[in-house]
């Protein structure tokens, strides 16, 4: 077996774009988390940075997740899930979630273009990204999550409770539904800044 060193540490070569999961969430505890949706909590979905919204980028409406003791479960389970994925593929710096989990409903005409979910100001921390499908994908047309990787689009898995997780910085998109709706977890694990 040969070790490739790069500054006094083993090379890791199981960098993927994205990974996904299933059975993490069983049927019943999807449908808890669907019966979280409250339209008194929901707002339309803003760009990150900026308080206005912006429909020719992203057109959806979202709630969030409150980090509270009877919502650990959730909490608990994907952090988890981030750590182990994240020692296997990626070997960033992990903090934990800095910002609650987004519980997103895509409707009829609803998308959100391609967009990097790491940037500048309060989204820099971010490392990795993570997507949690909680419709069937009988419910709706449209609605790739899809990710530009080698100049190429890529569609994730739509099976639901399928959960992908992926690198803040992969350029990525929701096409726009067609008919019915698209309901996700979406959430990111932030760390220290790259060094």
């Amino acid at each position: 077996m040969s070790i490739n060193y790069s500054f006094g540490l083993p090379l890791k070569h199981h960098f993927a774009e994205y990974v996904y999961y299933q059975g993490l969430f069983l049927p019943h505890e999807i449908d808890r988390i669907l019966g979280f949706w409250d339209e008194e909590k929901t707002i339309k979905a803003t760009l990150s940075g900026k308080d206005t919204y912006d429909d020719e980028l992203r057109k959806s409406a979202v709630m969030f997740i409150d980090n509270i003791p009877e919502n650990d479960w959730i909490y608990h389970k994907l952090a988890g899930l981030a750590i182990s994925c994240n020692n296997e593929r990626y070997w960033f710096d992990l903090l934990g979630f800095h910002q609650e989990l987004q519980l997103t409903r895509y409707s009829e005409g609803d998308f959100f273009d391609w967009h990097l979910d790491f940037g500048a100001g309060e989204i820099s921390a971010r490392k990795l990204s993570m997507t949690i499908q909680l419709s069937d994908p009988d419910e709706y047309e449209g609605g790739d999550l899809q990710f530009m990787i080698n100049q190429k689009v890529v569609n994730a898995p739509r099976e639901k409770g399928t959960i992908i997780i992926f690198p803040s910085f992969i350029n990525h998109r929701v096409t726009p539904i067609i008919k019915g709706t698209r309901q996700s977890i979406v959430g990111w694990v932030s760390g220290p800044p790259y060094r």
